[in-house]
């Protein structure tokens, strides 16, 4: 199904954490928090503003972002659970290349 947001909403997919950790322990789906970081799967055109003018979203489709534990309302489309988030409801862009830069500085 195609979905696009209205104005200046973002349809985002919840990266869901890894199961395990470093001691090898695995935590049940009882006992795991919601994600806060997801993927940006479509974006809307941008806040209109009272003037008419449109400004146009940094969160662009494919960004990984973060947002707050509460944010947002929860849809599901064909069969896939997704979030509807306002721009302003997403905390930061999370950068791919930043983790490889930082790897090779060691």
């Amino acid at each position: 199904m195609k979905f696009r947001p209205l104005h200046d909403r973002v349809l985002v997919r919840r990266i869901e954490e890894a199961e395990t950790v470093r001691g090898g322990i695995i935590i049940p789906d009882t006992a795991k928090e919601k994600p806060q970081e997801g993927e940006a799967i479509a974006v809307g055109n941008g806040k209109v503003l009272d003037n008419g003018q449109r400004i146009a979203l940094e969160v662009k489709a494919g960004d990984r972002v973060l947002f707050g534990k509460y944010g947002g309302n929860e849809i599901k489309l064909d069969g896939e659970e997704y979030l509807i988030l306002r721009e302003d409801e997403i905390l930061a862009i999370l950068d791919k290349n930043e983790k490889s830069e930082k790897k090779g500085k060691k």
